[in-house]
């Protein structure tokens, strides 16, 4: 049989990670083309780009739109495993689990905007429903894929970020800070993290002599920043006499710890682990192009009437 869209896969995923186990994405794959009969041929079928299989990528985005919906968590890179609410729309949905049924979450619209983290458990009032593809035009349709698209990347970027040392991590910070458009033209910077540093981990000079400096820290965590933890990196910029200061986490900051950062002088800069994902996709940090699109339109001042323009060959008179 054909491989089944990405939607008909969503409800046998979830279904074989019901045991509350812990069940790898290449395990799910196996099970799942068993489930459905595929042949070696169906398996090996590729998609357009040919970089991936289709049921590769079906699978892929079904565990993605799971996940981002909060009806799957993953414990480690690739791995997943079912949530209470998983259990509920399993329970509740006996026949198919598609974006009909995952509509009645934030997180997908959330997920489909590109906004923000995954947020939890918060449900809408009521259901939302997906717009028909017909509802929308092709250029529509492509820019809600391509944020899609980036949403799911910056999710993969930021798992791989929280793998890495937190040496690593603090070189990553200033890498990014640096392609950024920070540093000046000459892209001048230093890792600190060390003993007597005051819980400075960097420090980025904005021009040759040193005059104007920003000063970073980086914390690899996955419980959320917390006011005190803004306090003593206050702290240690009053210490320096600094007048810039970035925080950069892997997690993500209470409201207290927001609150805080936006009240004190000098200013101190708030950049979560979403956001951080981001900068490194738009300034190619950790990630390259893969494939670029072109959308041309037609070109209205080529075929407008113009008396004046002499024909293509001739000369002008006069």
């Amino acid at each position: 049989m054909p491989v089944p869209d990405f939607q008909t896969l969503m409800r046998p995923l979830l279904a074989l990670t019901e045991d509350d186990a812990e069940h790898g994405i290449a395990d799910l794959r196996a099970a799942l083309g068993q489930q459905f009969e595929l042949t070696e041929e169906d398996i090996a079928e590729r998609i357009p780009s040919g970089r991936v299989t289709a049921f590769q990528n079906r699978v892929g985005w079904a565990a993605t739109y799971l996940y981002r919906c909060g009806l799957l968590e993953r414990p480690r890179r690739a791995y997943y495993r079912i949530t209470q609410r998983g259990r509920e729309v399993l329970e509740e949905n006996p026949e198919r689990i598609d974006l009909s049924v995952l509509g009645q979450f934030d997180e997908l619209e959330e997920f489909r905007q590109g906004a923000g983290s995954k947020s939890g458990t918060a449900k809408s009032e009521e259901p939302r429903q997906p717009p028909p593809e017909s509802a929308t035009t092709p250029e529509e349709q492509m820019e809600r894929a391509d944020r899609e698209l980036r949403s799911a990347l910056a999710v993969e970027v930021l798992d791989r970020v929280r793998e890495q040392s937190w040496q690593f991590f603090e070189d990553l910070v200033l890498r990014v800070l640096r392609a950024a458009g920070y540093g000046g033209p000459s892209g001048a910077s230093e890792r600190l993290g060390r003993s007597g540093d005051e819980g400075i981990d960097g420090v980025i000079r904005e021009d040759a002599l040193g005059l104007d400096l920003i000063y970073v820290q980086a914390k690899k965590w996955t419980n959320n920043v917390q006011r005190p933890d803004i306090q003593r990196f206050y702290g240690a910029l009053h210490g320096q006499r600094a007048t810039k200061g970035v925080f950069i986490t892997t997690s993500g900051f209470s409201q207290q710890a927001r609150e805080y950062a936006d009240d004190v002088s000098p200013r101190v800069i708030l950049v979560d682990g979403h956001q951080l994902a981001e900068l490194m996709i738009e300034h190619r940090v950790g990630v390259t192009v893969e494939h670029s699109y072109e959308v041309k339109r037609i070109d209205l001042d080529f075929f407008s009437e113009d008396e004046d323009r002499p024909a293509e060959g001739s000369e002008p008179s006069g």
